[in-house]
């Protein structure tokens, strides 16, 4: 029988040159391709695949919010997760959410085979780079939230908002302030934790008290 396999990113080309990497080994079928997280759902709703493999930024729902109700509904889904990013972060918060492999896009040709296998057996598995980086973060890294001294109370409340999923208009008119202002505001706080886009703002806030789920 053969292994039967969902692949989810956003861009066309990626999703075809992992099909043809997948369907190059013989027992592997990919059963549908998926850009947006809510495609996800549904097509594993029709296809009933095996495995998934994830990418974690995707329109709408992302891979991490994907891959949590999607193991809710089907405990026997194995989710590979794929990113451009090996930040321990990302890796912990997919694997968290239920994910049992995780590979950068960088090595998502022969590592994402060895994945594949690896998760078919029930063998939790990280791609080389990511396992480098996730030692060495959680070796060298201190407490995060001694970066929060580094944000002005202005940028704390703007942090929270941002969290709290609120728009930059919506934290304009809350703060009584220019969006473009709450847009710097983002951006001089994005810069001072080295975080990238609003995912990862919140995932920070929510790990350090200052917003909740």
């Amino acid at each position: 029988m053969k292994l039967r396999i969902l692949i989810a990113d956003d861009h066309k080309m990626i999703r075809e040159a992992l099909r043809h990497l997948i369907e190059a080994v013989p027992d592997h079928e990919v059963v549908a391709l998926a850009g947006d997280g809510d495609e996800v759902l549904r097509l594993a709703a029709e296809s009933s695949p095996d495995i998934v493999c994830m990418d974690i930024d995707m329109p709408g729902m992302n891979g991490v919010a994907v891959t949590r109700r999607l193991v809710a509904a089907s405990p026997g889904i194995k989710v590979i997760a794929l990113s451009s990013f090996s930040d321990q972060h990302y890796v912990l918060d997919m694997l968290s959410a239920g994910a049992q492999a995780y590979v950068t896009k960088a090595e998502a040709s022969e590592e994402l085979l060895r994945a594949i296998q690896a998760v078919r057996r029930g063998r939790v598995y990280l791609c080389p780079d990511v396992g480098a980086a996730v030692t060495t973060n959680l070796t060298n890294r201190g407490d995060e939230r001694a970066f929060l001294n580094q944000l002005a109370p202005r940028e704390r409340e703007v942090l929270q908002l941002v969290a709290q999923g609120y728009t930059s208009v919506q934290i304009a008119k809350r703060l009584h302030i220019a969006p473009s202002t709450a847009d710097a505001h983002r951006r001089n706080i994005m810069r001072k934790l080295d975080l990238r886009g609003i995912a990862e703002l919140t995932r920070y806030a929510i790990r350090n008290g200052i917003a909740t789920v």
